[in-house]
């Protein structure tokens, strides 16, 4: 994979702008001339398109192809990044005389790195904008929308949507090192608009990796439009939530959101360093109930928040977060590891080449308990049982959140009975991992739709769980 995909960062990157490994070693000499402690170069090449259909009709396209160069000089904890839209030469040492600028400033520290064994292939390099022509793929949406309608008869609006991208990046360290990946990344979306007695609720689903569009098979395609058209069809029967304090169940996969959010980012290595988080100089005490234990893994295949390397050139990596109640480790870029005496565990991520680096959440999940999800449901005497999530809120300080449920019940005497909506959970991060009193058996990620929010940049993750019984967690709601 190493290989094909130098190859490819060759073909895209470089050969184009007559450019090569002389001329990238002549750059990163000249940017660490005045003595940074570490010192880049992001190149990255990205097709992407989308296709949005309403009512039967293409109501939205886009295609763009972006191009692009970082540079970027680390001293102490001051960092210097320029970047540029055009990739040559000229452009390369304009961009290194703008950001060397900040090398005799900082401090200097020896660069910790991780060992240059070779990464894991974790996805094809496939192209999935060239996986089916435009025809083909309006006609996708158009099964969609006609899974859906078929479906239930109440439907009276599909929104259906297709995204692809296709990048290649490379990027040229400092310490010599060189890295390149080829990136495929698909998704589908669907939201579907039901109507019965005068009353409207909607639903939505979908799901993606990194693929081509062939993963999007009629299988896949019906069971997307079974389940917006479900949860549509729950919140028709739904009555309002209650609010107050109750033990709360969260269904296994995407309701992980709420880990990721309340949770992830504030194990983050730039919040712990600057001792913003509610985890900062935790590490080796109890945060979290027994039985705990969250994982953040770039390395897994063909998923979604997965990567080969990461922005700065490093493997994907498992990193082990809180083990059985007990915090492990942080999620590390490089400049962060470096300031905290640590070691880079494959987390630093950018948007595009015109964004630095930040540490960043892969595909973030709880692992799997003991107690069969059945038995979970039946020692709730009274409570709320979430299923899926909607838009929520976190201060990564506190800790403290609030998300919205989109498919959520009841559940009374053991039981899951009456669909409610209006329901938001709220409460503290930190302190509702304390609250964890039963982890089920039946962990699963999330269907391939996640993206994060971090500084002005947006990259795409995974998020799952078992599920989960957490004790005495505020509701509120409307009834």
């Amino acid at each position: 994979m190493t290989k094909n995909a130098l190859k490819a960062a060759d073909r895209y990157l470089l050969s184009p702008h007559s450019l090569g490994r002389e001329e990238l070693e002549k750059a990163l000499r000249k940017l660490m001339r005045r003595g940074a402690d570490y010192g880049d170069l992001y190149f990255q090449y990205a097709r992407a398109e989308g296709w949005g259909l309403e009512e039967g009709i293409v109501k939205s396209g886009s295609f763009s192809i972006e191009e692009g160069v970082g540079v970027r000089a680390v001293s102490g904890e001051k960092t210097a990044f320029a970047y540029s839209d055009d990739i040559s030469m000229d452009a390369l040492l304009d961009a290194v005389r703008v950001t060397r600028a900040i090398g005799a400033t900082g401090r200097k520290q020896k660069v910790k790195t991780t060992p240059r064994k070779p990464p894991a292939k974790l996805y094809r390099a496939d192209d999935p904008l060239a996986s089916l022509d435009d025809t083909a793929k309006v006609q996708l949406l158009e099964r969609l929308e006609a899974f859906a309608r078929a479906a239930d008869p109440r439907v009276i609006q599909v929104m259906a949507g297709l995204a692809g991208t296709w990048e290649v990046v490379l990027v040229a360290r400092s310490d010599g090192h060189m890295a390149a990946d080829v990136r495929p990344l698909v998704r589908v979306s669907l939201t579907v608009i039901m109507e019965d007695g005068g009353r409207r609720e909607q639903g939505s689903a979908g799901g993606g990796g990194r693929f081509d569009y062939g993963y999007f098979t009629e299988e896949k395609l019906r069971g997307y439009a079974l389940d917006a058209v479900h949860q549509a069809r729950v919140n028709l029967e739904a009555v309002a939530a209650p609010a107050g304090t109750m033990t709360v169940v969260l269904g296994p996969g995407w309701p992980g959101i709420l880990l990721h959010e309340a949770i992830g980012h504030g194990l983050e290595g730039d919040f712990n360093r600057k001792g913003s988080s509610a985890f900062s100089g935790r590490i080796g005490e109890q945060v979290a109930a027994r039985g705990v234990t969250v994982v953040d893994d770039g390395s897994l295949p063909d998923r979604r928040g997965s990567l080969t390397i990461d922005d700065e050139g490093n493997p994907g990596a498992r990193t082990v977060l809180i083990e059985d109640g007990i915090l492990t480790g942080y999620m590390q870029d490089m400049t962060n590891a470096r300031l905290m005496g640590m070691k880079p565990t494959g987390n630093g991520r950018r948007e595009s080449y015109a964004h630095l680096p930040l540490p960043r959440m892969t595909n973030t999940f709880m692992l799997n308990g003991e107690r069969d999800p059945a038995e979970i449901i039946a020692s709730v005497k009274k409570g709320l049982y979430a299923v899926n999530f909607g838009g929520g809120q976190v201060d990564i300080t506190s800790g403290k959140f609030v998300f919205s449920a989109s498919e959520a019940y009841l559940i009374e005497n053991g039981k899951v009975t009456h669909p409610v909506k209006g329901a938001a959970l709220i409460g503290n991060g930190p302190d509702v991992l304390t609250r964890i009193s039963l982890i089920g058996n039946d962990m699963a990620l999330d269907p391939g739709i996640g993206s994060c929010g971090k500084d002005g940049q947006s990259v795409p993750v995974g998020v799952g769980q078992p599920t989960l019984r957490i004790d005495a967690l505020t509701v509120g709601g409307t009834g």
